[in-house]
């Protein structure tokens, strides 16, 4: 039975992460690995990951020369954020008819982040017959894909909230760093001036899916700025030290308005020395429902586990850009990833 041949796009933080777990997987094979960082380009990939061993794929900064070599079934795809950002990197995996599955914030529901490069990306995938998605611990999962599952449960939906309150001090130090843990409030609104801090990707997103699960017409989402959120009394991470009057992190509410209501309301809350996790969803309707995740789900383990599981249920889809509200079920894929693929593997 042949294997599930993988091609790494991207091997910063998260895609590292990917590749490991990825390698401790039965059934699938990393064929080829694509970065554009000078320090790993032409190194194996074992010892970039820290391994202690060869691998005997190299990582390479030409996606064409990796992509017809390696012939893989799928590229997992961990870049960037944003879609005007990533499009390209997309388009040459979809023009050597590979699947993929991304980390792209902006592409777990594009249609809201470009319209038009969404039609051009689902034009091209059934073009070339492979399916396109964009998935995450979040966006992805907890504050859209889940929230849509337990509406199944309700004969009527009037209204939705999700929550997640994470302490970073969890979370790697690239992820403190963005959130601007550490920084006075001052330097945190001067890097959200420039951009250097975008708050949480994915809040339009995620209330776009689960309107269009809902057939919800929403007049309008509203996303508040990005707020810092200050820290009381000292705390800290292992990297990081925050100072009472500093900011330990950040804070982000998003609202879908249909009729002058607010109908979907997402509130996303990270900073280091939260003294709760959880996530929670509450659906006003009948019956009403209140599930909380305590602690929360961890996100670095959450978003490697949903992109390593997607990896069959994208190759077993319709061709074209595919979201998570049009796949089936997420699961877990304990045994060899082999098993879960219906056929559709070189």
């Amino acid at each position: 039975m042949n294997k599930v041949k993988v091609v790494l796009y991207g091997v910063g933080e998260v895609g590292s992460r990917i590749a490991k777990h990825l390698l401790e997987k039965e059934g699938i094979e990393i064929v080829g690995a694509i970065d554009v960082a000078k320090d790993k380009i032409g190194e194996d990939l074992g010892e970039v990951l820290g391994l202690g061993k060869r691998f005997g794929v190299r990582i390479s900064d030409n996606p064409d020369k990796v992509l017809s070599e390696a012939k893989p079934d799928i590229a997992v795809h961990a870049t960037g954020s944003f879609l005007k950002q990533v499009y390209s990197q997309i388009e040459v995996c979809i023009k050597h008819r590979v699947h993929v599955v991304s980390t792209c914030e902006e592409l777990s529901y594009p249609y809201v982040s470009d319209s038009q490069i969404a039609q051009k990306l689902d034009t091209l995938a059934k073009k070339h017959k492979v399916a396109v998605l964009g998935t995450g611990i979040n966006p992805g999962f907890l504050m859209d894909t889940l929230a849509i599952t337990l509406t199944g449960l309700c004969q009527k939906v009037e209204k939705i909230k999700v929550a997640r309150l994470m302490n970073a001090a969890t979370r790697r130090v690239p992820f403190q760093n963005k959130i601007g843990a550490g920084l006075t409030v001052d330097e945190f609104k001067g890097k959200i001036e420039k951009g250097h801090i975008s708050g949480h990707v994915g809040l339009a997103q995620s209330i776009s899916m689960i309107a269009a699960a809902l057939a919800w017409k929403l007049d309008k989402i509203i996303i508040d700025e990005v707020q810092p959120v200050v820290a009381t009394k000292l705390v800290s991470s292992e990297a990081i030290k925050v100072e009472k009057g500093k900011v330990a992190g950040l804070k982000q509410v998003a609202r879908g308005i249909k009729n002058g209501k607010e109908i979907i309301t997402l509130d996303f809350q990270a900073y280091i020395g939260a003294e709760e996790e959880y996530d929670t969803i509450d659906i006003d309707g009948v019956p009403p429902i209140h599930e909380k995740i305590s602690p929360c789900v961890h996100g670095d383990h959450g978003t490697v586990a949903i992109i390593v599981n997607s990896i069959p249920k994208v190759i077993n889809a319709h061709h074209g850009l595919v979201t998570m509200k049009d796949l089936p079920v997420p699961s877990a894929t304990p045994e060899s990833m082999r098993k879960y693929i219906s056929g559709r593997v070189k």
